[in-house]
C-alpha cells in the first residue's frame, strides 16, 4: 500500500473524528467534558468501551502472543467475567450513591486527604504509563508503514498522533469520546472479521472452526505447572483483578459508566460489554492461529508484535486487508488513547489541583484546558523514553506487568475500605502504597530465584494484599463511622 493512500486515508478518517467533535462539542462546559451531562446512551457506552478496553495492543499484541502462549490468555479473559460482575454489582452502585466525578473522591469520604490523593496519584501514573505503552506501539506501526517512506523521525510521528487527539478532545471530552469511540469500535471489529476471511480464503480452509480447534496452537487451559507463568488459576484470578482495577478502579473507564442517565443504565452497558469483550477477544486470538500458521507456510519471518503487521501490509492478501488493517489499528488505537488523555486531565484537574474549589467556572476552564496541554506533552516525553528503554517482549506483557505494580495499592486501599470499618492513619497512606510494590517486586525476584515460581500477572494481587496488610498495620482503633 503506497505511503500517499495511507497518508489520505489518515486525514479522512481523522476529519470523521474532528467533524464529530464539533458536533457534540457545541456550547460544552466542564460538566460536558468531564460527564457528559449524564446523558449518554448506555448501549453506545457498551459498545464503545469495548474498543478502549481492547485499544491497538491487543489488536496486534494478542494475536501475536499466541505463537508463544498458545490461547492461554482466554485464561484470563474468562477472570475478567468475574471482575466486571464485581464492577456492576459493588463499585457502580457505589460511584452512583455518591455521585462521583473523580472517582478517587471516595478514597477522601473514606479514609482522608492524603489516602485520596494518594489513591489518584497512582492511578495517573499508571494509566500514563499504559496509554503511553498503547500509542507507543501504534506509532511504531505508522513509523514503519508510513512516514519513514517521507523521512520524518520518530519523534515527529508520535507528536503528530498526540495532537491529533488532542485536537478532536479538547472541547467536548467525554462526551465527544463515547461517540467516537462507538465509530472507532466498529472500524476495529470489521477490520478484524475482513483480516481472519481473507487468510481463510487465502489457505483455503474450508471450515474455520474445526481448524481453529484442532490445531496446535488452539490450547487454551493450562493445568500442569503451577510454577509457569500461564497456570490457570494464575491467569484466571490475574484476570478477574486486572478487570477490577483497570476498569472499576480505573477513572479512565468509569468516566464513561458515569455519563449514563442512571445506574440500571450504566449495569446494563457493564453486562453487555463483558459477552462482547469474551466473544472478540476470542476471534483476536483465532486471527493470531491465522497469522502464525500463514507466516509459517509463506516463510514469513515475522514474531509477536510484528506478526500482524507485516503480512498484513505486504499486500499478499490484497489491498482490502491492507486498508482495513489500517483502519482498524488505527481506530483501536485511539479509542483506548483519546479516553485516557481525558480521563487524566478529569483525575488531575479534579483530584490534583482541586478545579471544584475554585470560584469562577472561567477559572475552571482555564485549568482543565491547560492540564489537556500539559498531559498531551507528558504522554509525548513518556512515549519517546519507551522507545529507548523498552524490553524486547509483547507490549501487552508490559502493560499487565506495569499495571500489577502501579494498581495493586488501589486494589488494597479500595478493598481494605469496602470490606472492612476500620479506619487508618491517614497520613501513613503514602508510604504504605509506596512500600507495597516494592516488596512485590522483591517478593517475585526470590520466589523465582529460590523455586521457579513465576507471579507474572499475579503479581497485582500479591500487591493489592500486601498493601491491605500494611493498612491493617496503621490502623486506627476507632471504625470507619461512614
Amino acid at each position: 500500500m503506497q505511503p500517499l493512500y495511507i497518508a489520505l486515508l489518515i486525514i479522512g478518517y481523522f476529519s470523521v473524528l474532528i467533524l464529530i467533535s464539533f458536533l457534540t462539542g457545541k456550547s460544552a462546559t466542564n460538566a460536558t467534558f468531564f460527564k457528559a451531562n449524564n446523558s449518554s446512551p448506555w448501549y453506545l457506552v457498551a459498545f464503545g468501551m469495548i474498543g478502549a478496553s481492547l485499544s491497538g495492543v491487543t489488536f496486534i499484541s494478542v494475536p501475536g502472543w499466541v505463537e508463544g502462549q498458545q490461547m492461554s490468555y482466554m485464561q484470563m479473559v474468562f477472570g475478567y467475567v468475574i471482575g466486571y460482575a464485581v464492577i456492576g454489582l459493588i463499585l457502580l452502585p457505589l460511584y452512583y450513591r455518591l455521585q462521583l466525578t473523580s472517582i478517587y473522591t471516595y478514597l477522601e469520604t473514606r479514609f482522608g486527604y492524603f489516602s485520596y490523593k494518594t489513591g489518584a496519584s497512582f492511578f495517573i501514573i499508571s494509566r500514563t504509563i499504559g496509554a503511553a505503552f498503547r500509542l507507543f506501539l501504534v506509532a511504531n506501526v505508522l513509523q514503519l508503514i508510513l512516514f519513514d517512506a517521507y523521512g520524518i523521525p520518530f519523534w515527529v510521528t508520535v507528536t503528530i498522533t498526540i495532537l491529533l487527539i488532542w485536537l478532536y478532545t479538547f472541547k467536548g471530552g467525554i462526551k465527544t469520546i463515547v461517540w467516537t469511540d462507538t465509530l472507532q469500535t466498529l472500524f476495529m471489529l470489521i477490520a478484524v472479521a475482513v483480516c481472519i476471511v481473507m487468510i481463510k480464503d487465502q489457505m483455503n480452509i474450508d471450515n474455520l472452526s474445526t481448524y481453529i480447534s484442532e490445531n496446535k496452537l488452539s490450547k487454551i487451559f493450562f493445568f500442569e505447572d503451577v510454577k509457569a507463568g500461564n497456570y490457570f488459576w494464575k491467569r484466571f484470578f490475574s484476570g478477574a483483578f486486572i478487570a477490577i482495577v483497570m476498569t472499576g478502579l480505573d477513572q479512565d473507564m468509569m468516566q464513561k459508566n458515569l455519563t449514563c442517565r442512571n445506574l440500571k443504565d450504566a449495569q446494563k452497558n457493564m453486562f453487555w460489554f463483558t459477552i462482547v469483550l469474551v466473544i472478540v477477544n476470542f476471534f483476536f486470538l483465532a486471527l493470531g492461529i491465522l497469522l502464525t500458521d500463514y507466516a509459517a507456510t509463506h516463510e514469513i519471518n515475522a514474531h509477536k508484535d510484528q506478526l500482524f503487521p507485516i503480512i498484513a501490509m505486504s499486500g499478499d492478501l490484497g489491498i482490502a486487508t491492507s486498508l482495513f488493517f489500517l483502519l482498524g489499528l488505527i481506530a483501536a488505537a485511539y479509542s483506548s488513547a483519546d479516553s485516557a488523555l481525558t480521563s487524566l486531565t478529569t483525575s488531575f484537574s479534579v483530584d490534583i489541583l482541586d478545579i471544584n474549589k475554585k470560584e469562577t467556572v472561567k477559572e475552571q476552564e482555564q485549568i482543565r484546558k491547560k492540564t489537556h496541554i500539559l498531559f498531551s506533552f507528558i504522554l509525548i516525553a513518556t512515549i519517546l523514553i519507551f522507545k529507548y528503554g523498552i524490553a524486547d517482549n509483547s507490549v501487552i506483557a508490559n502493560i499487565f506487568t506495569a499495571a500489577g505494580y502501579t494498581y495493586g495499592p488501589l486494589l488494597g486501599l479500595y478493598a481494605f475500605g469496602l470490606f472492612t470499618k476500620l479506619n487508618v492513619k491517614d497520613q501513613l497512606v503514602p508510604f504504605a502504597c509506596i512500600l507495597s510494590p516494592i516488596l512485590a517486586f522483591g517478593i517475585n525476584l526470590l520466589t523465582k530465584k529460590l523455586w521457579g515460581f513465576d507471579f507474572e500477572f499475579f503479581i497485582l494481587v500479591l500487591n493489592g494484599l500486601i498493601t491491605f496488610l500494611t493498612l491493617l498495620i496503621i490502623k486506627k482503633n476507632e471504625h470507619a463511622t461512614n
